[in-house]
């Protein structure tokens, strides 16, 4: 909305775009900014007034997505490759995936500096265009380049895509703007240039500018109850010809090209009338509100027409058509064979551009089609529609594709198709915590598969079967069926039965305390890296997590932080939230509270609630507040022992019956009530890291007496059990593992390694350990003993943490734990604990009452 030549009330914003760009122009690093507001909030009138304001080196790039049923992959730099054909058109020409295009776009960026862009209405993005966001928003700070990305926030739920994106992308370069209806003083200043009463104008628009527009666009003085009203009647004032071009253009989302307009006329008055506008390559609606209302008033039949019109105008040219767009006007047209021969295509574009999600609905798309199609061929979609759930944590959905196929495989006698259905399903029915439904489909696959005329499926299955032993640990069969599928897979050529079993084999012995695995597992990522197998390469750094927590190899920590950005280049949502939650405990495991904090609370509330992830981040929770004192560990570890009922796999329980064992210890509660069945299982596994960590948690918590196992230990642990405590403290220190250096000197015999496990749990702020063996000291008459606050706590008589002193500051502010948040780029959830540790430790029970007390002790911010 204009008055005067300006945009009304959107000055501030105006010059807060100018800053990023200035920021960009002087070689300060790069700005995001991420611009919403409801829908007609006047968000493109902003970005295109800036656009032509702002003295760039280079063209502003400008591309949207689609408002498709299923939008393009990579939507809106198709819409940019075809007016620019610089280095984002030559990378979309070879087919780049996100990260590749991500990549290219920051070096140009970096050659030629001044890079503009604009990525407009992201509530409607595609998975891959999400990704590349993702990826340039993380590095931003360093490319000298200006993003400017919009979007509907009152379409941006909790569920949706963008909205976990939004809540990933923190830091000084990422700038957020809202633009908020025009008050009633901006409304009445328009109204009145237009003879217009400003008050009724602005009850009825709510002062959305798209509506306010729509009004004054009218001339019989009447204020429409809906925008509905307002475009229909504005579009009434048009002749028949020019309706019939509006009528065409609604259906062709985001724009119409002129080949496509089956007219012969009234397009000139369209574009005269202000509701149509010229874009590059076409033309299209001046606001995608009116275009949806437009395609809404259409009756039915009269809707199918047009997308007949345009399905047969695209067929055409079948060499041109972009195969997401094609098939959405085949569905709408109900053209069933031409869906079925595109919606494939589709998927397959979808798919090698990363957008997996999108690639799912389009097979969903293809099977709305398939009742005709033979069984085979309806298996086909199936299963190619469960992979590409299975890749994007739809696991539920995965899961029942791949049923469906079983069955059509079945009702033909396809025996070996049965068989290869299973073995994948076996997989699918793990990932869904269905661990005895695994263990039966992957028998069942063996069965039928164990024939002369399948060798490669077979290979699969054997792969699969060893994935199975794996995942509840018996050494013998991963092994075994490991090696067989190897061969096989060698001798079919089947890189990716080679890189699976690899990844088995190199896990079960680095979980079995046999370091030799690990040269499987980097053979198995080179592999699967070398063949483009994303998803064997999420998988090696989720089990480089998974093993290396187990046994404390911390030299491979590396993995860790390469797999989260992996798995994100990759979108491989689900795997970065399993390397996630494992770099928690590695984070716990070296006494970095802080950090284990915000890996474990971004799994729990960004990814999917799978029972495992859960687990696994809520056993790291609360162990932090269990270790810290800080806090209740019991709620997050009586739901994380809840969620492994049922479970007979040690990944599933060891970390939440080693960690409530701890937390009992620690509260003084008796331990072997925790321990006992995970004892009994983990003997069984042989699995000797868990027996080493329950036996030393028995120990301390006053049990000497330890069932016979028969299996040998490994270190630190015999060594501490045999009771060389110091030389157990010694190896933990090499693994970087300061806590448990400090909990094998508390089960010391005397005072020396006592004192020096004090000393540990002091400097690591873990006060109820230092409380217990305070308590041992004192109980053999030991009177100097330090109180020894954390070396970051001394200089407060509180004794408050770094991070607690920072977060009192900003109580003291009168700031709310959501705005605490916002500042320290911290979860609520982690300020609320912040909070309620300053809150006890100056011994109030109230923030205003915290602020009185830090100001009468003298403690700052």
């Amino acid at each position: 909305m204009t008055a005067g030549g300006g945009l009304l009330e959107r000055a501030g914003h105006l010059e807060a775009l100018h800053r990023a760009h200035a920021t960009v122009r002087d070689g300060h690093g790069g700005v995001l900014v991420l611009l919403g507001g409801e829908a007609g909030g006047g968000k493109t009138a902003l970005v295109r007034r800036f656009r032509a304001e702002c003295r760039s080196s280079r063209p502003v790039l400008w591309g949207g997505c689609d408002p498709l049923f299923t939008p393009r992959p990579l939507g809106p730099f198709l819409e940019i490759a075809q007016d620019d054909h610089g280095t984002i058109g030559q990378l979309i020409d070879r087919g780049a995936k996100p990260y590749d295009l991500a990549t290219g776009i920051i070096r140009d960026a970096r050659e030629n500096p001044g890079l503009v862009c604009v990525l407009e209405d992201l509530h409607w993005a595609d998975e891959a265009t999400l990704d590349v966001l993702s990826l340039l928003g993380r590095r931003i700070g360093t490319v000298p380049a200006l993003l400017i990305a919009t979007y509907r926030s009152d379409e941006v739920g909790r569920g949706h895509p963008l909205s976990r994106l939004l809540g990933e992308l923190q830091g000084e370069a990422i700038h957020r703007m809202g633009v908020e209806p025009l008050s009633a003083e901006a409304v009445g200043a328009l109204a009145a240039s237009h003879g217009r009463d400003g008050a009724a104008l602005h009850r009825a628009t709510c002062g959305n500018p798209f509506f306010v527009t729509e009004v004054l666009a009218r001339d019989d003085g009447d204020v429409p109850l809906t925008v509905r009203d307002a475009v229909l009647a504005r579009a009434a004032r048009l002749s028949p010809e020019a309706a019939v071009v509006l009528d065409a253009v609604s259906v062709t989302p985001p724009y119409a090209e002129l080949r496509l307009l089956d007219v012969t006329g009234g397009l000139d008055e369209a574009l005269r009338s202000g509701m149509l506008e010229s874009v590059p390559g076409g033309v299209a609606f001046r606001h995608e509100l009116a275009r949806i209302t437009v395609e809404e008033s259409l009756a039915p039949h009269r809707r199918r027409e047009l997308h007949r019109g345009v399905l047969r105008a695209l067929l055409a040219e079948p060499e041109k058509a972009d195969p997401s767009r094609l098939v959405h006007h085949a569905e709408a047209a109900g053209d069933t064979a031409v869906v079925l021969a595109w919606a494939p295509r589709a998927a397959e574009q979808a798919a090698a551009s990363g957008a997996h999600r999108e690639a799912a609905a389009q097979y969903a798309r293809a099977l709305r089609f398939a009742t005709g199609l033979d069984p085979a061929a309806r298996a086909d979609l199936l299963e190619r529609r469960s992979y590409e759930c299975y890749l994007t944590e739809q696991t539920q959905e995965s899961i029942e594709a791949l049923q469906a196929a079983i069955r059509e495989r079945r009702q033909v006698g396809d025996r070996i198709g049965e068989g290869t259905a299973l073995s994948h399903l076996s997989r699918r029915l793990w990932c869904g915590g269905y661990t005895e439904g695994t263990i039966e489909a992957g028998r069942e696959a063996l069965r039928l598969l164990d024939t002369p005329g399948a060798g490669a499926e077979l290979a699969v299955a054997y792969t699969n079967q060893s994935a199975v032993a794996l995942n509840i640990e018996e050494y013998a069969d991963t092994m075994a069926m490991g090696t067989r599928a190897v061969r096989l897979g060698e001798r079919h050529d089947l890189p990716e039965v080679v890189v699976h079993s690899l990844n088995n084999m190199g896990t079960m012995q680095l979980l079995a305390g046999e370091p030799e695995g690990i040269g499987k597992l980097e053979r198995s990522l080179a592999l699967a890296e070398r063949e483009g197998l994303e998803e064997h390469v999420g998988r090696a750094y989720i089990h480089a997590g998974w093993a290396m927590t187990r046994v404390r190899s911390y030299h491979l920590s590396s993995w860790l932080d390469r797999g989260v950005i992996a798995c994100a280049d990759l979108g491989l949502e689900a795997w970065k939230h399993y390397v996630l939650a494992y770099r928690a405990r590695y984070h716990l495991d070296l006494g970095r509270w802080e950090q284990a904090v915000a890996d474990a609370e971004e799994v729990l509330r960004d990814a999917k609630p799978v029972p495992l992830l859960r687990t696994l981040a809520l056993s790291v929770l609360g162990l932090v507040r269990a270790r810290r004192g800080d806090g209740d560990p019991w709620p997050a570890l009586d739901e994380a022992l809840a969620l492994t009922v049922g479970r007979v796999e040690l990944q599933y329980l060891a970390p939440v019956v080693t960690a409530r064992a701890e937390a009992a210890w620690l509260a003084g509660a008796p331990v072997a009530g925790e321990i006992a069945a995970t004892w009994e299982l983990a003997s069984r596994r042989g699995a000797v890291w868990v027996l080493g960590e329950l036996a030393w948690l028995r120990r301390l918590a006053g049990d000497p007496s330890l069932p016979e196992t028969g299996i040998k230990l490994l270190e630190p642990y015999a060594c501490q059990l045999a009771g060389d405590v110091t030389g157990a403290a010694e190896r933990w220190h090499k693994r970087d593992c300061g806590y448990d250096a400090a909990l094998a000197l508390a089960g010391g015999p005397d005072e020396a390694s006592l004192r020096a496990a004090l000393d540990g749990f002091q400097r690591l702020g873990a006060r109820p350990a230092a409380a217990i063996v305070t308590r041992r000291l004192r109980s053999r008459g030991v009177r100097d003993i330090p109180r020894g606050p954390q070396r970051w706590t001394r200089g407060n008589p509180a004794e408050l943490t770094r991070r607690e002193v920072e977060v009192l500051g900003l109580v003291q502010q009168g700031l709310s734990n959501v705005e605490i948040a916002e500042r320290l780029f911290l979860s609520t959830k982690t300020v609320h604990h912040h909070v309620s540790a300053i809150l006890r430790k100056l011994g109030v029970a109230r923030r205003g009452q915290a602020a009185a007390e830090a100001a009468r002790r003298g403690l700052t911010s």
